[in-house]
């Protein structure tokens, strides 16, 4: 398979021309779902159907609306005629972002990425050419603030062993067999990879890889772990799933619903863009903190405390204080009167129902009206032996009495999380019976409360508290399973996070993408086993992408560096990019460093980083002050902002610049006991360029490179 980059000739004119029609049928769709609204309030029906008619349409038209601005097509499609091709044997088909039509009824102008035909764009090789005779890539100019960016260049992909040739007579973008670049990405294709980016991440739709592709592709029922390194498109995959799975699964997904977490919000802002751009703009997008979040945080724990709070251990205690609750309630008997009767159960039948119940380990909730219900049965049967046949009224009606109500809140209460974990907490008898032989006296003491609150009303939650009573919601009754979930930086969760995670996903599949080298959490994974079967993925398939397209070689080699002493059994990452720049200065004095090197930074295109230890970036930004040079913090990165962001070590994970400045690498590694780690992830946050500055010795696995 060859290439061919062609020039502003006649086929640029004709596909300029196409846009030109796909940019008009797109806005009379907009124009059209407009009017549907107007019309569907005139449709004739019982009120239920009509409002639901009228907030469906209503929905559709806001999303034509407010879909982004975005070039209408970046490939096509020319099957060959050949067997192979199937159906599509001599068609063509402009690939884009979403499908552009004029009429329903006719072929459409520009098919969805997601169609199944559109698959070809990304797995067609010389190889396996899929019944492709070219395939076609459109360069685009970046768009000005509310204009649409204008087709400059096109380029061909010849399948059938054409000789095809650039303008200048040079072979250009060459495959190998598999389809996979030979040195890496060639033409529009490599521009657009290695295209500076400002501002929130955006989609790859245009540039996703074979590898990529068939992760994006997978099936709903599928569970994948995604272990990637950095730049190989892992958050992007994960992402460009979310949105392949809406699109072709939309009545189960829009039951079950599908759900993104990250690992932080500046995280989930930088990410914020990617699905409306892809067409959807519905799907909810939190961190685990989120999901837990059903009270305030007033309190804060001890490190000690924050790490047995994340300790899997704890899902055994809190089981334990929950079901200890249960109690038997001896030789007194249930009564019931009823008219002129009074039916009875024994004190010991009684014990043995509930020890039934409990040994088939239901949920609490269900447990306890399992119970309910048993015991109405027992009443029900005497009663009928006596009386007549009894209905379902009856059985609500002595289900709810007083006695059989006192008797479950004797033998199997209803206690809300709040109580559950404040009695734990804050009273050393019971810790010490639901810890006994899991945690010991110094776990216990480490977790007690010292000073108990008078009720679980004044009781003030820690952020790891939230999790705890998340695990016991949990186990009282089950939440809503969310049909897919995608976790990103799945890494760093700890086995309770992973547990809040599993109970929302019990029912559905998951996306698990992460790194165990940016493994910077103290109870970060060092294998994915255990994280996924605290998941509850356990047979999730483990796929690794060791590619990088977006870190230049020259980083990855640096950053390679820290692998050995990171105890994690991950590859060297690769990187197909030669075109980045590195440097490592030691400096006497760095806050001048600093400033140079940021001006030098401005002069050039792209983003800009400045990444220190999290008590170094307020000495960074005054610097930056004091020369008259605006920088942005990264909490308050947004559209329109400073080119400088001022990013603490902490919150870098999973964002990309054009250029990084990393200051003091050395006191990086001292913040946190996982330091190499974090320096791995700083490290590999620049897509371009990296500038170490350092006036201290550098840690050892980089010096005396």
């Amino acid at each position: 398979m060859t290439s061919e980059t062609l020039g502003l000739d006649g086929e640029l004119v004709r596909e300029r021309a196409y846009v030109g029609a796909c940019r008009a049928a797109m806005a009379r769709q907009v124009e059209d779902a407009a009017h549907q609204v107007v019309a569907g309030e005139d449709v004739s029906g019982d009120g239920a159907s009509a409002e639901a008619l009228g907030r469906y349409l209503r929905t559709r038209a806001k999303r034509m609306r407010e879909l982004p601005e975005s070039p209408a097509f970046f490939g096509r499609l020319d099957f060959d005629e050949v067997p192979a091709a199937g159906d599509h044997r001599g068609q063509r088909y402009y690939v884009g972002r979403q499908r552009i039509s004029e009429d329903p009824t006719v072929p459409p102008l520009v098919i969805d990425w997601r169609a199944p035909v559109s698959r070809a764009f990304y797995r067609a090789s010389a190889h396996d050419p899929l019944g492709l005779a070219r395939r076609r890539r459109f360069g685009w100019a970046p768009s000005s603030r509310g204009l649409p960016q204008d087709l400059t260049g096109l380029e061909d992909e010849h399948l059938g062993g054409t000789d095809a040739r650039t303008a200048d007579g040079r072979t250009a973008g060459g495959r190998t067999a598999d389809g996979q670049p030979a040195d890496g990405p060639g033409g529009l294709l490599a521009a657009e990879i290695e295209r500076p980016r400002t501002g929130p991440m955006r989609d790859i739709v245009a540039t996703i890889q074979p590898e990529q592709d068939a992760l994006v592709r997978g099936e709903l029922a599928e569970s994948v772990c995604v272990q990637g390194a950095p730049g190989s498109g892992k958050t992007a995959v994960g992402l460009h799933r979310a949105a392949y799975l809406l699109y072709s699964f939309p009545q189960r997904l829009r039951r079950s619903g599908l759900l993104v977490i990250g690992p932080n919000r500046t995280f989930l802002r930088y990410i914020a863009e990617v699905l409306p751009a892809l067409g959807e703009l519905d799907v909810s997008q939190c961190t685990v903190q989120d999901l837990v979040a059903t009270r305030p945080v007033t309190a804060v724990d001890g490190e000690r405390a924050a790490a047995l709070k994340h300790d899997a251990r704890m899902a055994v205690v809190l089981r334990r204080a929950l079901y200890g609750r249960i109690r038997a309630v001896g030789a007194e008997p249930l009564a019931v009167p009823e008219g002129s009767y009074r039916w009875r159960v024994p004190g010991e039948r009684l014990d043995r129902l509930v020890a039934e119940v409990r040994d088939q380990a239901p949920p609490y909730a269900i447990g306890r009206e399992n119970v309910r219900a048993r015991v109405v049965a027992l009443l029900q049967a005497q009663a009928e032996r006596r009386t007549d046949v009894k209905n379902a009224t009856w059985q609500q009606k002595v289900g709810r009495s007083r006695p059989v109500a006192a008797f479950l809140e004797a033998a199997w209460p209803a206690p809300r999380p709040e109580a559950v974990l404040a009695g734990l907490l804050g009273d050393p008898a019971v810790l010490a019976e639901a810890a006994d032989g899991v945690l010991d006296a110094e776990e216990q003491a480490a977790l007690r409360w010292h000073r108990p609150p008078r009720s679980e009303k004044s009781a003030k939650w820690s952020e790891h508290d939230l999790l705890l009573l998340d695990e016991l919601a949990g186990l009282i009754e089950r939440p809503a399973s969310f049909g897919h979930v995608v976790v990103d930086e799945a890494q760093d969760l700890s086995p309770m996070q992973c547990r809040a995670i599993a109970r929302r996903s019990a029912f559905g599949s998951l996306t698990v993408l992460g790194d165990l080298a940016q493994a910077t959490a103290p109870w970060s994974a060092r294998g994915w086993a255990d994280q996924l079967a605290h998941l509850g993925k356990p047979r999730a398939a483990l796929v690794p992408l060791t590619t990088g397209y977006r870190v230049p070689a020259a980083v990855m080699a640096l950053a390679n560096r820290l692998l050995p002493a990171l105890d994690v059994d991950v590859p060297p990452a690769v990187s197909l990019r030669r075109d980045g720049e590195v440097t490592v200065r030691p400096v006497p004095d760095l806050d001048a460093a600093l400033v140079t090197a940021v001006r030098a930074a401005l002069d050039r295109d792209g983003s800009i980083a400045v990444i220190g230890a999290d008590g170094a970036v307020e000495r960074a930004a005054a610097a930056l002050r004091t020369a008259g040079i605006p920088s942005t913090p990264a909490e308050e990165e947004a559209a329109g902002a400073a080119r400088v962001t001022l990013l603490p070590a902490s919150l870098a994970k999973g964002l990309e610049y054009d250029h990084v400045i990393v200051l003091e690498p050395a006191a990086i590694v001292e913040a946190e006991p996982r330091g190499l780690h974090r320096l791995y992830v700083v490290l590999t946050r620049a897509v371009s360029r990296l500038d170490l500055l350092h006036a201290r010795p550098l840690p050892a696995p980089l010096a005396g490179g």
